[in-house]
């Protein structure tokens, strides 16, 4: 191998474009400028492949039917990871339009077009993807180039349900290989870390290591935190009685009041209103560990009519009759489907075509905000449960592991200023998220393409719209910034990371995804400069404790930066990062001449103080 080829290799990792959504349009956070690595790949193609990335199809004689500018001629590239379509300019100067897509962000693939086709560009593919956007390729019927180009996108978009394996593990294989070390983003999140952070063990509650083997709840952690009270033995019993074995066990403790947040599943009380010595008596601890409050709050994320319609299934909530010491509140969140449908409705009012007098009529009519304001309502509520009123609150849904995600993760991030940072953040969803079984293989569909599945639902993706609109709010309480909470939404589609894989942490100890895949922590820690906020006060003081956002619709607004990014109509710049750059590199200079200000300030006064001292009378 030439020596020097791998220099060339940096150099153009380095400098390629950051775009690798639809460069033509709108900047994104999945390209290959800190894609390929070290050592991303130099090709016959206008980009860098990343490691392990291998081409799949080539057609030169493509139509892009975009929406926007109409149809433009050019070359398509399948590779395992990506879709590559760049036009071919017609005149000097003039720029190509580039349509650069992850496989993993497409929904489904289908057909257009027939034998009987005779329209122009009326025979092809249309693309749907999970990003709020459509694409369509036309492919000229006489060179039969239609037919490859869907079987490879079916295999490598969906390799699931083709009996393949998706991208991360190839891309991690890979990089091993071309020796891409680095930051390790799977050392982010340590639990026993973290619970030490928040002051566990203590008096009241210690740590367990009971679900090591994921034995007493498979879609819980390994490492729980709980009352000191309740043996191991007694908390077999406690998981006995709610849904999926999912018992209460700690979010976060308040270092101040004790006061804590509790995670959960719904009782199995049913429609005779069965009842739990052991569940009731856990419940108890949990309040007793506390000593500012003689109640315990439950937070239960659910319309009341449904948390009642559960226990025709065996389910329901904690009758006030049954657990004297709880106060229960119903937070009137919808479920996964009904968000779904919501999703789809934002879609349709932001891609393709929009009409300028019924936009805002639109968007109101998707009851997208409506659910943004209940989730981040909740949360408010429980952050003044904690803070305020120094009541510990057990948060639950129906199976814990959706809404009642949401809820705790964005109270925890409003209580605590280190979730706010990019460190505290990710530690946060690794946590709230991930080690404690929100199910994102079947909510996102990672490689299979069972599109119309009813399990997809984008609750993570509202939880991000959520930190999102509080950022809007509280502009220099974040350490990251928007392009951030981009990136980790575009990559929570795009299967090159492990870090969204699988449904639960045993199944991603299973796969032993630490080991055989990157995670997005690595990729992002090892270029933090572009997510950082230079409004965050890193220098003069510290940032504002507790968060309270308005929850009123009225604040509330669409987030046109992620969800109408490919109307041009529509979508806000999202250059913003660079210009973060400047303003964090403008922000080090200032620090610099504040510094040597100060260095001056106090040479002088120690300088005037000796001249002082030499001019005094002697006595």
């Amino acid at each position: 191998m030439d020596p020097s080829a791998s220099a060339v290799d940096k150099l153009a990792s380095k400098t390629a474009s950051s775009n690798s959504l639809d460069s033509s349009s709108k900047s994104s956070s999945l390209g290959s400028k800190h894609g390929g690595g070290e050592n991303g790949i130099l090709r016959d193609t206008p980009f860098v492949y990343l490691d392990g990335e291998e081409d799949q199809d080539q057609k030169n004689d493509v139509t892009h039917v975009c929406p926007y500018r109409g149809p433009v001629f050019g070359a398509l590239t399948i590779t395992n990871y990506r879709l590559y379509f760049r036009s071919l300019p017609l005149r000097d100067q003039e720029p190509p339009v580039i349509v650069d897509v992850p496989l993993g962000v497409i929904a489904r693939v289908e057909k257009i077009g027939g034998a009987t086709s005779r329209g122009e560009n009326s025979y092809g593919i249309e693309i749907f993807c999970k990003d709020m956007r459509n694409l369509r390729f036309a492919h000229k019927q006489q060179n039969h180039s239609r037919r490859t180009v869907f079987e490879k996108l079916q295999a490598n978009a969906f390799p699931l349900s083709y009996s393949g394996r998706l991208f991360a593990f190839a891309h991690a294989a890979a990089n091993a290989v071309n020796g891409n070390g680095g930051w390790d983003g799977w050392a982010v999140y340590e639990p026993l870390a973290e619970l030490r952070r928040l002051g566990v063990p203590n008096d009241m509650w210690r740590a367990t290591k009971i679900n090591e083997s994921y034995a007493v709840c498979d879609s819980y952690p390994a490492v729980w935190a709980v009352p000191k009270a309740a043996s191991d033995d007694f908390l077999r019993r406690v998981a006995q009685f709610r849904s999926r074995c999912r018992l209460p066990v700690l979010s976060w403790m308040n270092p101040r009041t004790q006061a804590t947040i509790t995670r959960c599943s719904q009782p199995l009380v049913g429609v005779s209103g069965k009842r739990n010595a052991d569940d009731e008596t856990y419940l108890s601890y949990i309040m007793e560990a506390n000593a500012q409050s003689d109640k315990l709050t439950i937070m239960d994320a659910r319309p009341s009519a449904n948390a009642i319609a559960n226990k025709a299934k065996g389910g329901g909530y904690e009758s006030e009759d049954a657990y004297k010491i709880v106060e229960i509140n119903f937070l009137d969140i919808h479920n996964i489907h009904v968000m779904r449908e919501s999703l789809r409705k934002v879609k349709e009012a932001c891609f393709p075509t929009t009409d300028d007098s019924k936009w805002q009529t639109a968007i109101d009519n998707t009851l997208w905000l409506k659910h943004i304001r209940c989730i981040l309502a909740g949360a408010v509520r429980i952050v003044d449960k904690v803070e305020t009123l120094s009541t510990s609150v057990v948060v639950h849904c129906s199976d814990g592991w959706d809404r009642t995600a949401q809820l705790t993760a964005l109270s925890m991030l409003l209580l605590d200023p280190y979730y706010r940072t990019v460190r505290g953040f990710e530690v946060l969803i690794e946590k709230e998220w991930l080690s404690f079984g929100h199910k994102f293989q079947q909510r996102v569909g990672h490689g299979d393409n069972k599109h119309s599945d009813a399990d997809r639902s984008p609750v993570f993706l509202q939880f991000i719209d959520c930190v999102w609109q509080v950022s809007q709010q509280y502009s220099n309480a974040f350490e990251f910034n928007e392009h951030f909470l981009i990136t980790i939404v575009d990559h929570l589609y795009s299967c090159r990371f492990g870090t969204f894989l699988c449904n639960t942490e045993a199944e991603r100890v299973a796969e032993d995804l630490k080991h055989k895949t990157v995670s997005l922590w690595t990729h992002i820690n090892s270029s933090l400069d572009q997510y950082l906020n230079p409004l965050f006060p890193s220098f003069t003081h510290g940032p504002e404790l507790v968060l309270r956002p308005n929850a009123s619709v009225r604040t509330l607004r669409l987030w046109k930066g992620l969800y109408c990014r490919w109307n041009p109509g529509l979508s806000a710049p999202q250059h913003g990062f660079l210009r973060t750059r400047e303003l964090l590199s403008r922000q080090d200079q200032l620090f610099k001449q504040v510094n040597e200000l100060r260095l001056k300030l106090t040479n002088r006064s120690n300088s005037m103080q000796t001249t002082t001292r030499l001019a005094s009378p002697m006595h």
